[in-house]
């Protein structure tokens, strides 16, 4: 079945999706873990949200012919009964592959807002430069893929693109998540769950990276938990739920004892220190760390966060080298070092292991060979 068929297949079939209302939701409303997946139906009005909203204004940087771009993909998605949790993995990928440009032309043949290659049966060139159909062909082939609403948005945009740089998409999500947000308030669709229901699993990682220096180790014997070799911008997730207990810029002078601070990186001699850091505690009094971050997290203390929800982003405050997230896992409630645990083993034990994404669930391609630029 080609990509035309699909589209047209979906806009047909589509009857009760699910909308989960976890992930940012909880971010932006308080809702928890406790928060149903939502069923809704599709418009009834044959003619659905509106294919585009106008002419759209600046929003976070993007240009109002970006956001206008970015509505198109998300009323798309709303007039097809895509979850909302679709939206933000199309928008990101949009965002990567194009900057939300509904471009020409570009690697090989391809064309428009998702880069998508009419040699590959996409549709055709103009076709692919109408942003409603390029979203549609989009979302067509995402709901062919098992299980995409629990995977990491970079795995399901890759899933549906085969592009060369697989873990790009993360960079974008929590751009897209926001930007999502923002036209979903104005053309009055549902706003809770933009995320998505999140893993299945009560653990996931916090970035999907391999993991560089480890726990403890004979060169660094003081070092309390494992570092993940990710970009800048990373999107950096809750390993489970819980509350947060610190939201902290922990970064000192080595030298003098005076703050260094984290409105800029640190230095592995000069810096001592997480740098911008969270704490959350779970369950059982197991409580999770995540440092170096780039700028001051998006969660508050005392906020309860669902499996999965975006903290911050990756970044190289306090005493670090370049980008990467730290992660430590501390039991019995214990903040210090004599509380700290080798994460490896007891995420893995969790079903949850770091530096791999395997534990996501299979899928299949039902269209093969789409590589994209």
């Amino acid at each position: 079945m080609n990509i035309r068929s699909l589209v047209t297949a979906v806009i047909a079939v589509v009857a009760v999706v699910v909308l989960c209302a976890g992930g940012l939701g909880g971010l932006l409303t308080g809702s928890t873990a406790a928060d149903a997946c939502l069923p809704i139906h599709p418009s009834t009005d044959p003619a659905g949200p509106p294919a585009t909203v106008g002419a759209w204004p600046q929003v976070d940087g993007w240009d109002g012919d970006q956001v206008t771009n970015a509505a198109t993909i998300v009323t798309t998605g709303a007039r097809l009964g895509v979850p909302a949790r679709g939206w933000v993995i199309a928008v990101a990928t949009a965002m990567q592959e194009s900057s939300l440009r509904n471009l020409p032309g570009g690697d090989r043949d391809s064309v428009g807002l998702f880069q998508q290659r009419p040699s590959q049966g996409w549709g055709t060139p103009a076709q692919l430069q109408d942003p409603a159909y390029a979203a549609g062909a989009f979302y067509a082939t995402l709901l062919t893929i098992s299980g995409w609403q629990s995977m990491p948005l970079t795995d399901a945009a890759q899933a549906v693109q085969i592009s060369a740089y697989p873990d790009a998409y993360a960079t974008w999500e929590h751009p897209a998540a926001q930007l999502v947000t923002v036209i979903a308030s104005h053309t009055h669709l549902p706003a809770n769950g933009l995320p998505g229901c999140g893993p299945p699993g009560p653990w996931t990682q916090p970035v999907l990276a391999p993991v560089g220096s480890g726990f403890r180790s004979h060169e660094r014997p003081s070092h309390d938990g494992v570092d993940l070799s990710v970009p800048r911008g990373t999107t950096i997730r809750a390993a489970s739920a819980g509350t947060v207990r610190t939201v902290r810029c922990n970064a000192i002078h080595r030298g003098t004892g005076r703050e260094w601070g984290c409105h800029r990186d640190g230095d592995p001699h000069l810096t001592a220190g997480c740098g911008w850091y969270i704490d959350i505690d779970h369950p059982g009094g197991v409580m999770t760390r995540y440092c170096h971050l780039d700028k001051p997290p998006i969660v508050t203390v005392g906020q309860q966060v669902t499996v999965g929800e975006p903290i911050g982003v990756v970044g190289s405050t306090g005493r670090s080298s370049g980008p990467h997230l730290h992660y430590e896992v501390h039991l019995r409630g214990d903040a210090s070092a004599a509380g700290a645990v080798d994460p490896e083993p007891f995420m893995a034990g969790k079903g949850a292991p770091l530096g791999s994404s395997h534990n996501a669930p299979a899928h299949r391609r039902s269209i093969t060979d789409r590589n994209t630029a």
